[in-house]
C-alpha cells in the first residue's frame, strides 16, 4: 500500500478514485437494454429465458413460495437467526426515529401543509447464490415497513436452484410473502415494467452487480430507485493516538469486498503510517480473500500524510467517502468540520463493520463522492410528500392581485384568467366574457 506525501501524488490518486468505476462501457449498457426491452415486451417468458441462461435454472414458477421460505429458513443455524433478530430490532428502532408526520398551518383565511403518504409498492433486490446477504434484506425492507409500504416484492437469484437459508431466515423474520427466485437485469425489468406474474412496483432498492446497477439506471423514470451504488470505500482519519492494528483491520474489512474497493488512511503521523503499513502486511497474509484485498490495496488504497488533522478533514470532505472512521484522541471535536460522508464512525471502538450489520443505521450509503449531495437509505426514501392548499374567499382575495401580476409578467394569459374568472364571479361580471377575452 503506497504512502503519499506530495500534493501531486494526492491529486493523481484522487483522479484514480473518481475514475475507478467509470469503465462500465457501452457494451454492458447495450446488453442490459436488450434484456429490459425483451422483458417489457414478453414478460414472464423473457424472465424465464434469461434465468435459464444465466442461472442454469429451468423451473417455470418465478415465485419462492411461503412454504419454501419456511423450509429453507429452518436450515439456518440458530445463533445466526438470533443475531438477525438482534440486528433487526436495532435497525427498526433507529429507522422509527426517521418517520415523518403530515403537518399544516393556517392564518384563518387559508390552510397550507404537507401530506405524507407511503409508497404503495416497492421492489427489493438482494444478491444471491453462493453469497449470503441477509443483512441486505434487513437494511432494505425494514425502512420500507416502518414507512408503511403496503406491498413489498423481493427478488433474489437462486443459481442452480440454490436457496440461501440465511436470506430466507431474514425474509421470514420480517414476514415477507412475495419473493421471487430471479436476479440480474431481468429481475429489475420485471419489477419496473411488470409481468404476468410480477406486478409493477413504484421504486426499486437494493445492491447488485454491474448489470443490476445499469438496469436500475436505465429504468429510473419508469420507477424510482435508491441510488447507483459504486464500489465500496472506507476513509480513516487518524492521529498518533490510534491503534495501528485496528486501522489495518478496518482497511482490510473494505478491501476484501472486491478489487475496486478503496481503503484510505489519512494521518498527520509518519510513524503511524509506517506502522499501519507493516500491520497490513501481517494481517493480509492471514486473510482468506487475500488476493482480492491485495488488488484493492494496490490499485485503490493509499496512506496519505498531511501536515495536520485539519488538512486531513479537508481532504476527506473533498473525497466524500461512503464510510468515514475518525480515530483521533478527541474524535467528537472533528465532527463539526465533517461536511461530506455517508456514515461517520467516531472512535476506535466503532468499526465500520458494526454499521454493516447490527448498529442500527442503514448500510446502504452513497459512494463515489455522491455523499456530497445524497444520503443513506432511510424511511424518507419510501414516502412521498404532497403539498396541501385550501383557501377561503377572503384568502383568495388577499392573494389574487399578487398572482395576477406575476402571471401577466410571465405572459401566461390562461393562468391570469383563472384568477380573473373568480374575481368576475365574485363581482357579478359575466364569466363568459372574461374567458372569451372581452
Amino acid at each position: 500500500m503506497k504512502i503519499l506525501l506530495s500534493k501531486k501524488e494526492m491529486q493523481s490518486f484522487l483522479k484514480v478514485l473518481r475514475e475507478r468505476a467509470s469503465g462500465r462501457g457501452q457494451e454492458v449498457e447495450n446488453r442490459v437494454r436488450a434484456i429490459l426491452d425483451d422483458v417489457r415486451k414478453t414478460g414472464d417468458r423473457a424472465v424465464l429465458r434469461y434465468t435459464k441462461a444465466f442461472d442454469s435454472l429451468t423451473k417455470e414458477d418465478l415465485r419462492i413460495t411461503p412454504e419454501e421460505i419456511s423450509i429453507n429458513a429452518k436450515r439456518a443455524r440458530k445463533n445466526v437467526v438470533e443475531a438477525l433478530k438482534t440486528s433487526a430490532k436495532r435497525i427498526k428502532a433507529f429507522h422509527e426515529m426517521q418517520k415523518e408526520e403530515s403537518w399544516s398551518f393556517s392564518d384563518g383565511n387559508d390552510l397550507l401543509g404537507q401530506v405524507i403518504r407511503p409508497l404503495e409498492r416497492v421492489g427489493v433486490y438482494v444478491p444471491g447464490g453462493k453469497a449470503s446477504y441477509p443483512s441486505t434484506v434487513l437494511m432494505n425492507v425494514i425502512p420500507a415497513q416502518v414507512a408503511g409500504v403496503k406491498e413489498i416484492a423481493l427478488c433474489v437469484p437462486t443459481p442452480r436452484g440454490e436457496i440461501n437459508p440465511y436470506v430466507m431466515a431474514a425474509i421470514k423474520l420480517l414476514g415477507l410473502k412475495e419473493v421471487y427466485g430471479i436476479g440480474g437485469a431481468q429481475a429489475v425489468g420485471a419489477m419496473a415494467y411488470g409481468t404476468e406474474t410480477i406486478k409493477k412496483v413504484d421504486k426499486i432498492v437494493g445492491p447488485g452487480n454491474i448489470f443490476v446497477a445499469t438496469a436500475k439506471k436505465i429504468v429510473f423514470g419508469e420507477v424510482d430507485i435508491d441510488m447507483i451504488a459504486g464500489p465500496s470505500e472506507i476513509l480513516i482519519i487518524a492521529d498518533d493516538s490510534a491503534n495501528p492494528a485496528f486501522i489495518a483491520a478496518d482497511l482490510l474489512g473494505q478491501a476484501e469486498h472486491d478489487e475496486l474497493a478503496s481503503p484510505v488512511l489519512i494521518t498527520n503521523s509518519k510513524k503511524l503510517a509506517d506502522t499501519v503499513r507493516g500491520e497490513l502486511e501481517k494481517q493480509l497474509s492471514r486473510l482468506r480473500r487475500k488476493e482480492i484485498a491485495t488488488k484493492s490495496l494496490e490499485s485503490y488504497g493509499a496512506i496519505i500524510i498531511t501536515k495536520n488533522i485539519k488538512d486531513a478533514v479537508e481532504l476527506s470532505n473533498s473525497i466524500a467517502p461512503e464510510h468515514l472512521e475518525i480515530m483521533t484522541e478527541k474524535p467528537t471535536d472533528l465532527l463539526p468540520m465533517i461536511k461530506n460522508a455517508g456514515a461517520i464512525f467516531l472512535g476506535e471502538w466503532t468499526p465500520e463493520t458494526l454499521g454493516d450489520y447490527s448498529a442500527g443505521p442503514n448500510h446502504t450509503l452513497p459512494t463515489g463522492g455522491t455523499a456530497r449531495f445524497s444520503s443513506p437509505l432511510g424511511v424518507y426514501d419510501f414516502i412521498k410528500r404532497s403539498s396541501l392548499l385550501n383557501f377561503t374567499k377572503d384568502g383568495f382575495k388577499k392573494l389574487a392581485k399578487t398572482v395576477r401580476t406575476i402571471a401577466a409578467v410571465e405572459g401566461l394569459e390562461a393562468h391570469e384568467k383563472t384568477i380573473r374568472v373568480r374575481e368576475g364571479f365574485k363581482t357579478g361580471k359575466k364569466v363568459k366574457r372574461l374567458l372569451s377575452g372581452e
